[in-house]
């Protein structure tokens, strides 16, 4: 089996960032927003926090998709030849999908949130009564996505680790003699 060290390390380095930036923003930035001071410094910190996260998580989530890519070249014929890694290939494939969506989706709400300025809020996603209507509906439908792309990644990491126990000799002798 030849040697893919590039695209497994942009795979999985890229997916790593997104899981990890992501988790770590609904974990520590969204909360510890709301200890900045008042209700518009704590949307203040927030959209801050995640206009600086986004530049480096689109990266994160291109060097993702350039590995996942290359790696599916790379095995192509254990795709088509072994028995299992075409239904895992799928699997991996819609998560990666959803977790796109619903990233893409955070993000457009992220930008009216972070377009409204200084947007009052009790935390990084908890509108306070104060914000403006529209924002408040972003921030709340953000409040509830923010552990939705954590989940999504991580199934991706646990399903990449399947991956990788596919690729055992033993499994792969198993998979060709079961076709």
């Amino acid at each position: 089996m030849a040697r893919n060290t590039l695209s497994r390390s942009l795979h999985d380095v890229g997916l790593a960032a997104w899981f990890g930036g992501t988790l770590a923003n609904a974990v520590a930035l969204n909360p510890a927003a709301a200890e900045a001071g008042g209700a518009s410094d704590a949307g203040r910190v927030a959209n801050a926090g995640w206009d600086r996260w986004t530049p480096v998580n689109a990266a994160a989530i291109g060097a993702h998709l350039v590995g996942s890519v290359g790696q599916l070249l790379a095995h192509r014929a254990r795709v088509s030849q072994q028995e299992g890694v075409a239904g895992m290939s799928t699997v991996k494939t819609l998560l990666t999908a959803a977790a796109l969506g619903v990233t893409a989706y955070s993000r457009a709400l992220g930008k009216v949130v972070s377009d409204a300025g200084a947007t009052p809020s009790r935390s990084g996603t908890k509108p306070s009564k104060r914000a403006k209507a529209e924002v408040a509906v972003a921030q709340a439908k953000l409040d509830q996505l923010q552990w939705v792309i954590p989940a999504l990644t991580g199934a991706i990491v646990v399903v990449s680790s399947y991956a990788g126990e596919q690729q055992r000799p033993s499994e792969v002798a198993r998979g060709l003699a079961s076709r």
